[in-house]
């Protein structure tokens, strides 16, 4: 098979996975060196970087054959899909050529599992070998863990990557035992913990060899089972918390031709996705716990996003005046994100705030309104009952399986 052919078949296969963005990558060039590549000081994403520039990584897979039959994957052993697989050399070319193009930042492998674990974690490892050593890249490299792989692999694995990833897939253990019966939970959270305690260890001794200075990351699959969202996101504080992961990314389940009846026939609404990342970066940023955005088993409204949500059910802590609240009570307020809270606190260090710097401060005033007080501002009777505020600022139903544009905070 050609190598174009290749190409083509093993990045088709590798865009279901969503965890290849990134951050915290060291900042590396190759002025005045030999080698070449380069990373930011914020990284390398897949998409955008928070100053705005578009950034890409090659995103492949070594090969998409696979020993597993997780009835989830595109890639699975009963699959009736094109099959390719890349040698170690061809990667290396391809990184490599790309590069020097100009088409990318980086790389972003993953692979099915051949052979064995251990000898599909090799292939990957030597690739990040080759790239660092014999060629001097010095770009963004994210490598994919195989769970079941030798602790040792993993080890290296790290010395020669920015990222590690180890996907989860499944938020609990019935579904894993169902829809991937070769893989197991307990496997993959030893993986994760490996990583972690070979992060801890760098991060207590500095001097020591360089460990996936980005972290590691997991990946959740949404609606290939019964799993709530609730207990998606429990999953996730559990994980954030035990294994000081970077990120938990959410990809919306995406049923293929002849996809067994063990999955669902049809893809959830792509704004569940959405909501589940909202919900994310409220418990990573913002200081909430599970069970204050979904106090009860269930999933996140689809109509409005999170903290609006939370907001309308805890309306006692409303309208706040902003030059008497907490700090970390003011981000809390619907359209008003952290970089503006901490705005209004140094503002009123100097004076009080009128409703006027919230405009300048371009706060989401159509959302903010019903919830604050200003020097200046009191909402007419409390704002209304939450259900008619709820009205009012809810996504058109038509929009809710659409692909939504990120929203203010």
């Amino acid at each position: 098979m050609e190598l174009t052919d290749k190409l083509e078949i093993l990045a088709d296969a590798a865009k279901y996975d969503a965890s290849c963005a990134s951050s915290g990558a060291p900042k590396r060039h190759s002025v005045g060196k030999d080698g070449f590549g380069a990373t930011t000081g914020m990284g390398i994403c897949h998409s955008y970087t928070p100053d705005g520039r578009c950034v890409s990584l090659l995103k492949i897979l070594l090969t998409n054959y696979c020993l597993y039959d997780c009835q989830y994957c595109v890639n699975r052993r009963t699959s009736n899909v094109p099959r390719a697989r890349f040698t170690v050399a061809e990667v290396v070319k391809l990184t490599k050529d790309f590069y020097l193009r100009n088409y990318i930042d980086g790389l972003f492998l993953s692979s099915g599992i051949i052979q064995s674990a251990d000898y599909t974690m090799e292939q990957l490892v030597q690739i990040a070998r080759e790239l660092r050593e014999v060629h001097q890249f010095r770009g963004y490299i994210h490598l994919k863990t195989i769970p079941d792989a030798d602790p040792a692999l993993i080890a290296a694995a790290g010395r020669y990557a920015d990222r590690l990833s180890v996907n989860i897939e499944l938020p609990t253990q019935d579904s894993v035992q169902k829809l991937a019966p070769e893989k197991s939970v307990h496997t993959i959270k030893l993986a994760m913990g490996s990583i972690r305690r070979k992060l801890d260890e760098k991060a207590e001794e500095p001097k020591s060899p360089r460990f996936a200075p980005a972290g590691q990351s997991t990946q959740m699959i949404v609606g290939a089972d019964a799993s709530d969202d609730q207990q998606i996101l429990k999953t996730a504080e559990t994980l954030y918390g035990s294994y000081k992961l970077k990120r938990v990314y959410y990809s919306a389940f995406s049923p293929i031709p002849q996809s067994p009846k063990s999955v669902p026939l049809a893809p959830p609404p792509m704004m569940r996705e959405h909501r589940l990342y909202q919900a994310d970066f409220l418990l990573r940023s913002y200081g909430f716990q599970v069970d204050e955005l979904l106090p009860k088993t269930g999933n996140l409204a689809l109509d409005i996003d999170p903290k609006l949500a939370w907001a309308l059910d805890n309306r006692e802590h409303f309208p706040m005046d902003l030059n008497r609240a907490e700090p970390h009570m003011i981000a809390r307020i619907p359209g008003i994100g952290l970089r503006n809270a901490q705005r209004i606190v140094d503002l009123r260090r100097l004076r009080q705030v009128r409703y006027a710097d919230l405009t300048r401060l371009k706060c989401s005033m159509k959302k903010i309104s019903p919830f604050i007080i200003t020097a200046d501002y009191f909402p007419v009777n409390d704002a209304g009952p939450s259900e008619q505020l709820r009205r009012a600022m809810a996504v058109p139903a038509q929009q809710l399986n659409l692909w939504p544009e990120l929203q203010a905070a």
